[in-house]
């Protein structure tokens, strides 16, 4: 299941990380990539190795876990090293299938979630839609940029040409505490649903019920 998380980044934290995003240094986006996704990948990634980058990814992380709708959403376990890329000139990637784990420094991380964080206005390019294929078919995303799409990393995807323009973005794996995507969505409508009861007058008992119901499904589900 797709969800679209909005204001991840607010204006301020844009602009700031759109500056120091100018100042990288950018390499070909297929050092990141394996063998499979090398040959339908044309982009460019800010350079792991550069001391810029270790700002950049905190930056990110630091924005996304005080996040509430991200945590509710994915139940994080793991999240990955947050990597940049920017397509542009008909750069492109072709239809592929993420890994199904990652190494991250001293672990292996199951990749149970993609997401992308759109970081420039989407009138500001043509084309680069992230297109994910499910069972219902093919679902073409172009967010503002502060926001972020999230999709089960099983899913087939890929990255039209941009044609005109700049498309830039920030891309993460996230291993969930339920590996479970229709439990997961469950557990996501079901902490939204409490929210919603914490602002209604008489609502406090049905609100500490469901609550209840919540920790209980996430301690029988999760896997840590």
């Amino acid at each position: 299941m797709m969800h679209h998380i909005k204001g991840v980044l607010n204006a301020e934290q844009l602009s700031i990380l759109t500056e120091h995003l100018a100042q990288a240094e950018w390499v070909d986006g297929r050092v990141t990539t394996g063998q499979q996704g090398a040959t339908v990948k044309s982009n460019e990634q800010v350079n792991t190795h550069s001391a810029l980058y270790a700002e950049l990814q905190q930056f990110v992380l630091q924005a996304i876990n005080q996040h509430p709708q991200f945590f509710s959403t994915t139940l994080p376990v793991n999240i990955s090293s947050p990597l940049f890329n920017r397509y542009q000139g008909g750069g492109a990637y072709g239809f592929h299938v993420d890994g199904a784990v990652r190494r991250e420094e001293n672990l292996w991380l199951r990749t149970d979630i993609s997401a992308t964080l759109f970081l420039n206005d989407p009138e500001s390019y043509q084309g680069g839609e992230l297109v994910i294929q499910d069972t219902f078919g093919q679902h073409k995303v172009k967010l503002p940029a502060g926001d972020m799409v999230i999709y089960p990393s099983s899913s087939l995807h890929c990255v039209t040409p941009v044609i005109a323009g700049q498309r830039v973005a920030s891309f993460m794996w996230i291993q969930s505490m339920v590996r479970d995507e229709k439990k997961r969505a469950m557990l996501g409508q079901l902490d939204s649903d409490i929210q919603q009861l914490a602002g209604l007058e008489g609502g406090s008992e049905t609100r500490m019920n469901l609550l209840n119901l919540y920790h209980n499904l996430l301690r029988e589900w999760s896997e840590i």
